[in-house]
């Protein structure tokens, strides 16, 4: 998977190299030692997911195509959530947000070369 960082500019987003990125958060790798390989996996897989899905991602949607057991999603999405940079979930429990994307009304457009439209979070 590609580890680029998208940053918004304008009407568009730039993918930023993970080298060029990662040189930039030194001294904040502790911020993310609470992330084990699942977490980087249904993190990915939501910022991925909501502009191609358009509404809130179920716990239950996220295990099933992770094929990961639901109760571990559900403790994972806490901890992301807890973080307060990585996602939000809405009344149900369902994935309304993810860095930098989600599936909620706001006034900031986001245009994937791939065509997917969606509101910036």
């Amino acid at each position: 998977m590609d580890e680029s960082l998208l940053m918004g500019i304008g009407h568009h987003t730039v993918p930023i190299p993970r080298l060029v990125w990662q040189g930039q958060v030194k001294g904040d790798e502790a911020k993310l030692d609470f992330m084990t390989e699942a977490h980087h996996r249904i993190r990915n897989f939501v910022v991925m997911e909501l502009p191609l899905a358009g509404e809130p991602l179920s716990p239950e949607l996220i295990a099933h195509r992770l094929e990961l057991p639901l109760d571990q999603v559900v403790g994972m999405l806490d901890d992301l959530e807890k973080q307060m940079t990585f996602l939000f979930r809405n009344e149900q429990g369902a994935v309304e947000w993810a860095y930098p994307v989600t599936v909620a009304p706001t006034p900031h457009r986001v245009a994937f070369s791939t065509g997917e439209r969606v509101n910036a979070a």
